[in-house]
């Protein structure tokens, strides 16, 4: 067995280099631009959008901590700021008395409605109209390539 490190060749590095600034630099400039065009972070994007593409516009809080990579801990403190600005509700599952739900309110359902059109907007500025379409789908490709190795070693949730 070889222990020397399978360092990266100068190819390797920039692709790597590349994908490790653009991460950085667009998601804060998202970050940036959905504060102010919306006032939201982008966990109260994620929270809302999540809750609006889903049935009856609820989730269990476990499902949406599960969605967002989160602790329910974490998604719980979250959502108590969310539940004191009026964006959302939090329920008893009735189905398992342990669990919760949490609902989009309408102010949340407004929230997200005048929000999703300026984020798209941002995204496709910063990176989907910069791509080609052949662009985009290896990109996806990639992606998702990652993902799926991501998910087969255990190392997702």
């Amino acid at each position: 067995m070889n222990d020397e490190p399978r360092w990266l060749t100068d190819r390797e590095q920039r692709a790597w280099q590349a994908y490790r600034r653009m991460f950085l630099l667009l998601n804060a400039q998202l970050a940036r631009d959905l504060g102010r065009d919306s006032g939201l972070s982008e966990p109260d994007y994620d929270v809302l959008s999540s809750l609006n593409s889903s049935p009856d516009h609820r989730r269990r809080v476990s499902e949406l901590a599960a969605r967002m990579l989160w602790s329910r801990s974490r998604l719980s403190h979250h959502l108590s700021r969310m539940e004191q600005r009026g964006l959302v509700a939090r329920e008893e599952c009735v189905t398992d008395g342990r669990g919760a739900v949490v609902t989009l309110t309408d102010k949340g359902q407004r929230t997200i409605e005048t929000a999703a059109p300026l984020h798209v907007e941002s995204v496709r500025r910063y990176f989907v109209d910069l791509l080609t379409p052949e662009q985009i789908d290896v990109f996806a490709d990639i992606g998702e390539q990652v993902v799926d190795n991501l998910k087969r070693t255990g190392d997702s949730p």
